[in-house]
């Protein structure tokens, strides 16, 4: 299957089998997850800010729209399901959130840079990385002050027992992509790296010790970007995604590996593990059917057909007017072999395989095995 995948997958599957012959013990080294983001690993906060999220999001696990920019699971979900936890909690939502295994303040078109500073102007989620951890703070105080009165925060001491997640940047990176192009984007992409650090000894200084940091994906393969970012037929490789975005793509990538290796070498007793979900998802995008799916390029829920099953202008779910006539974008009957769901985001398919890749570790630096901190639980 390629990427070492035969091997990952194999150690999950014997993993799985153990736990359910009643061999698993349920043993974590983790009680709760922490997660900052963007859509990528959103679970409803943005839908609980400014609900309005339609089918046919979450047709694929959830059966309904639960806030999820997907058909199904983001690979939040999965590392939650994988290590004994619920769900997170969106940390906007008010109604039936419980926290006592960890938060999620990720939203959809979050940024890690504040808006102004990105020079973004519309499009973009308030809820910054800064604005999160913030909201992590508060949620320190409160349950420093208040866990005893309720039975949906946990108890003080699960900071230092907690995997803290980011997937988050992407924002940053493709929101003026088609107003300043990659040159511009390049510039300020060193603050981008810098703030994560920043967040990462901020959130040490809470109690954290574990973070997972996952990097950026290809944009350079989504349909979306594809239809929408301007290029010539030069600078699409023999895959069918842009060569130079990737490129850029894979140069942010670079800068923050480098600067969470400094940031791991400054917090000795913390481990700061970045992830290679980029190489993962550009192997799906590749060569999908090498991993049990059909179609690398294309959007399952789109509008066109054609290569990308992508337009602009109806997006998924949606009923626009276009040249006269009223058209929507509907979901495809099989996202179980796409790779992307909407152009933009990952299908439930493709969020399954990179967490089986996260899980395995042989895509961390350095190398960081699930299963030697927890009973890895099914994840099917």
């Amino acid at each position: 299957m390629g990427w070492k995948a035969s091997t990952n997958f194999l150690v999950i599957f014997m993993l799985v089998l153990v736990c359910r012959i009643g061999l698993c013990h349920s043993k974590c080294d983790f009680d709760a997850i922490f997660n900052f983001g963007d859509s990528n690993s959103d679970t409803g906060g943005f839908w609980s800010a400014f609900p309005a999220q339609s089918g046919p999001f979450g047709m694929t696990y959830f059966k309904k729209p639960v806030g999820r920019a997907s058909d199904g699971r983001l690979i939040v979900d999965f590392l939650a399901q994988a290590l004994g936890l619920p769900f997170l909690s969106p940390y906007l939502q008010s109604i039936g959130s419980n926290y006592k295994n960890g938060a999620n303040y990720a939203t959809l078109a979050s940024t890690v840079l504040l808006p102004k500073t990105s020079l973004f102007v519309t499009g973009i989620s308030p809820f910054s990385l800064a604005i999160q951890l913030n909201q992590m703070k508060q949620f320190k105080t409160k349950v420093n002050e208040e866990h005893q009165l309720g039975t949906t925060l946990p108890s003080p001491n699960i900071f230092g027992k907690s995997l803290y997640t980011f997937y988050i940047g992407q924002n940053d990176f493709t929101s003026n992509l088609a107003a300043i192009g990659i040159g511009g984007v390049q510039q300020y992409l060193p603050q981008v790296v810098s703030q994560i650090a920043g967040t990462i000894k901020e959130l040490y200084n809470l109690g954290g010790r574990t973070f997972l940091v996952l990097n950026l994906a290809p944009v350079g393969c989504y349909p979306s970007f594809l239809v929408e970012l301007p290029h010539n037929s030069s600078d699409i490789d023999e895959f069918g995604c842009l060569v130079s975005y990737n490129n850029a793509v894979a140069d942010y990538n670079k800068k923050l590996k480098e600067t969470l290796r400094q940031t791991r070498e400054s917090l000795s007793d913390a481990s700061v593990i970045y992830v290679d979900t980029h190489a993962v998802l550009l192997e799906l995008f590749r060569r999908p059917t090498s991993h049990g799916l059909k179609y690398g390029t294309k959007a399952c829920c789109g509008y066109g057909g054609g290569d990308y099953n992508f337009n602009p202008n109806v997006y998924c779910g949606n009923t626009k007017e276009i040249n006269g006539r009223n058209v929507t974008a509907t979901a495809c009957d099989d996202p179980y072999n796409y790779v992307s769901w909407d152009g933009v985001h990952a299908t439930e398919a493709a969020n399954k395989l990179t967490t089986f890749a996260i899980l395995n570790g042989s895509y961390s630096d350095p190398p960081f095995l699930f299963q030697e901190h927890c009973d890895l639980q099914p994840i099917g």
